[in-house]
């Protein structure tokens, strides 16, 4: 039975005339959601600093990252439930106050544990901030003006991620590890003073809270924990050891649990009735081939370049700048097009373009630096535009107001696992395929395939024409690193040729969300 959803038209009448006051109050939410995601990044540049400082060993490492995902994880499916109860003028001073004073917190930590405890803090408060930014797209402004909105919005959403490496990498060679969490505190007290003043105020609804559903968030948070901490170890442990398996049994029974008390419960905590709408629907579906590529190509290209190339955190940001100026070059020109045609073909040609540029990196070689990386990365930060601003009209453009908190934190959710689903692809390819890459090299060298020199960059001449005097010993441990590398980097063409494959399946989903409704349709049309 299909559901005919109307579009949210009361938002855009009740703030036709929008003020400066909550442009200005937009763009720092957009401010705060920025600070949000590029302190994932810049953290994760530094993870090696912090592990020296605090003394915390190389397994407990990635739990400053884990625990910081696992909360946000949680916490943005959670926004429409608190945009309701808190008002999204609230919501966002509560939450952007919590995240500058746990990033406070983790820049004074002093040992492993304090540092985790403020750090699940800060995923819970940032987590928040990006379904609020895109929430409010649609609650603040007229229909006229989403596409301005969501462009401001997805620039800073997708430009975050493409920097992180590079200001990550400045911060920990001009100052200290503490300053990857300080640099958040000025922005924060701004935002956190100013939007009680700027955005409209809203009457908050405590009273949901008393009708709470505490058995479906008590279960939504052991689904995406148990998710979360699963990818974490199967590429490293094996998908179906002990532990991922069981953590992943744990989090479909638990999905299915909390599907079936959503459904019957009178006041869900999340609501996933907007799945029936086939537009937001496959638009969740897109922005998850989104967030593989996306977090994907940004988690790929730093390793590559630091363990075959030996780039420092800097250069490699400075390398990965070129992504993000294409996206600025980009966005504007996306956000123009967004508003005058249908986002199904401009979302189909983003993914087709998306699937290019991950292809063409597929082919890189084992030496490829700055000049060979720089057309797949403009052609990807062109694409990321396409494939973030037209999907999210296409999913939140034409529901209900009440709606749209519910939807931005699906769609946004849908995203970030799609992120982190990607990632332990990755990882699984990188362990699985590098040992077997490395064999099939040394038996043609032990062949004496002179081009299996070539590929992992042994003189030709050096190969065939072995010096005298010199070991087996020695030959191994000249040819074992090069060997190793090369492995490594024909492990990593495999990775890209994944999320180029993801890419193609977002292509092939966007003819299933049919036609705008004619309301929609005409909306765009005086937009012309």
């Amino acid at each position: 039975m299909s559901v005919v959803i109307e579009p949210h038209t009361e938002a855009g009448e009740a703030r036709a005339a929008t003020s400066a006051a909550i442009w200005l109050g937009f763009i720092l939410m957009c401010l705060g959601m920025f600070m949000a995601i590029l302190d994932i990044q810049v953290v994760a540049t530094s993870l090696p600093s912090i592990q020296h400082a605090l003394s915390i060993s190389r397994d407990a490492m990635s739990w400053i990252q884990t625990a910081y995902l696992i909360a946000e994880i949680t916490a943005i499916p959670l926004t429409g439930l608190l945009t309701r109860v808190l008002t999204l003028r609230w919501l966002f001073v509560i939450a952007i106050s919590l995240f500058t004073l746990a990033s406070i917190g983790c820049a004074w930590s002093g040992d492993f544990s304090t540092l985790v405890s403020f750090r699940v803090l800060q995923g819970f408060a940032g987590g928040t901030l990006i379904p609020a930014v895109f929430s409010a797209v649609f609650l603040l402004f007229p229909v006229r003006l989403h596409p301005v909105a969501t462009t401001l919005a997805g620039i800073m959403a997708v430009l975050a991620p493409t920097i992180g490496p590079v200001v990550g990498g400045w911060i920990t060679e001009t100052w200290s590890w503490h300053w990857l969490f300080l640099i958040n505190v000025a922005p924060g007290v701004i935002a956190a003073t100013a939007t009680p003043f700027l955005l409209p105020r809203d009457k908050p609804r405590f009273a949901d809270l008393a009708t709470l559903d505490r058995t479906s968030l008590m279960l939504m948070a052991i689904v995406l924990a148990s998710l979360e901490i699963g990818l974490k170890q199967a590429p490293q442990d094996g998908w179906f050891s002990p532990l991922p398996l069981g953590l992943f049994e744990l989090s479909v029974a638990a999905a299915t649990a909390f599907t079936l008390f959503t459904l019957g419960a009178a006041h869900p905590v999340l609501d996933l009735s907007t799945l029936r709408a086939r537009a937001f629907a496959i638009g969740c579906g897109l922005s998850f081939c989104l967030g593989v590529g996306l977090f994907g190509s940004v988690y790929l290209m730093p390793v590559f370049l630091a363990y075959v190339r030996h780039h420092d955190a800097f250069e490699i940001g400075t390398i990965m700048l070129v992504t993000g100026v294409a996206q600025l070059i980009a966005a504007p020109i996306a956000g123009l097009m967004e508003s005058r045609y249908d986002p199904r073909y401009l979302s189909a040609a983003g993914f087709a373009l998306f699937a290019l540029g991950l292809g063409l990196s597929a082919v890189q070689s084992r030496v490829a630096d700055f000049d060979e990386m720089f057309w797949p990365q403009v052609l990807r930060g062109v694409a990321i535009m396409f494939c973030l601003l037209p999907p999210t009209r296409l999913a939140l453009g034409t529901l209900a107001a009440i709606q749209v908190p519910d939807a931005s934190g699906l769609f946004n959710l849908m995203r970030n696992l799609g992120g982190a689903i990607g990632i332990a692809l990755i990882d699984t390819i990188l362990y699985g395929r590098s040992g077997g890459h490395a064999d099939a090299l040394r038996d043609r060298l032990i062949a004496g395939d002179v081009s299996a020199a070539q590929a992992i960059g042994l003189d030709a001449q050096l190969f065939t024409h072995r010096p005298t005097g010199v070991s087996d010993a020695a030959v191994e441990a000249y040819v074992r690193p090069m060997v190793e590398k090369a492995a490594f980097a024909l492990s990593v063409n495999e990775a890209w040729t994944l999320l180029a494959c993801v890419a193609l399946i977002g292509l092939l989903l966007v003819p299933f969300a049919g036609k705008l409704p004619p309301q929609a349709e005409a909306e765009a049309a005086d937009q012309v």
